[in-house]
Order: C-alpha cells, then sequence, then structure tokens
C-alpha cells in the first residue's frame, strides 16, 4: 500500500506563481492546504513521475477498480466530460504534485470520500521539454 509522507509532494515554481494568481473567493480551502504543504523545485528539477500542471494521468479508483485517463488543467481549459480536470477542482487539487503510485484522495460534492492511485503518468510538459507551460 502507497502512503504520502510529509515532503513526498513537489511543484514546480512555475506552477506556484500561477496557481497563487488564482487565489480568489473560489480557491478551494483543500487547494490552500495542499499548496502550503508542496515542495517547491525549479521546472528543470521536477522528477519526470510528479503530477505537474497540464500532466496526463492515469488513476484507477480503489473501490470500483475503473480506470481513468485525466489532465490536470487550469478551470478555463476544464472540460471534465473529456477528463480535462481543473486543478480547482477537488480531484484535481488531489492529484497535484503527487507522484506516480500515490494515492490521491478527495471528497466529492455531497460529502463522499473518493480515493484513486496514480497508475501511470502518460505525458508531463516538463519531461518533455517544456519549462513553460
Amino acid at each position: 500500500m502507497h502512503k504520502n509522507l510529509a515532503g513526498e509532494r513537489l511543484l514546480t515554481e512555475i506552477d506556484s506563481a500561477r496557481l497563487n494568481k488564482l487565489r480568489g473567493e473560489h480557491f478551494p480551502p483543500e487547494l490552500v492546504d495542499t499548496l502550503e504543504s508542496l515542495d517547491l523545485v525549479p521546472s528543470r528539477e521536477i522528477p519526470s513521475d510528479i503530477v505537474t500542471m497540464y500532466s496526463q494521468v492515469i488513476v484507477e479508483d480503489l473501490d470500483s477498480h475503473q480506470r481513468q485517463k485525466l489532465t490536470l488543467c487550469y478551470p478555463a481549459d476544464a472540460e471534465p466530460h473529456l477528463g480535462f480536470i481543473s486543478v480547482l477542482s477537488p480531484v484535481g487539487a488531489s492529484l497535484l504534485g503527487l507522484r506516480v503510485g500515490a494515492i490521491a484522495r478527495w471528497r466529492t460534492p455531497n460529502g463522499d470520500a473518493c480515493a484513486a492511485e496514480i497508475v501511470s503518468l502518460l505525458f508531463q510538459p516538463e519531461a518533455s521539454g517544456d519549462y513553460t507551460t
């Protein structure tokens, strides 16, 4: 079983700056907590198995064992029915900064607890040499 230990969640400095610009009345408290707990690293130094903004991941629901491809994005690009999940959503906030093999945990709007394992990272901008997305 995978566990998330303190200091295991990483965020690029550029993602941090952009996310902090989004702070406002609709910024979820879970994401505030997440941003405060993440360790910042330069984009060129982020490990290739960390979920950053615009990363494509395969997650597996721990209860149903269903797999789904998700892309973590900013709110303006969110299209949940196509798998583009806003970082401001509970699912998006829970994925940010986690490593492949980690368990993302969140609550639905009606309060149900959900969890999914990050099975694989199909694409990470930084791993492909894109340090500005």
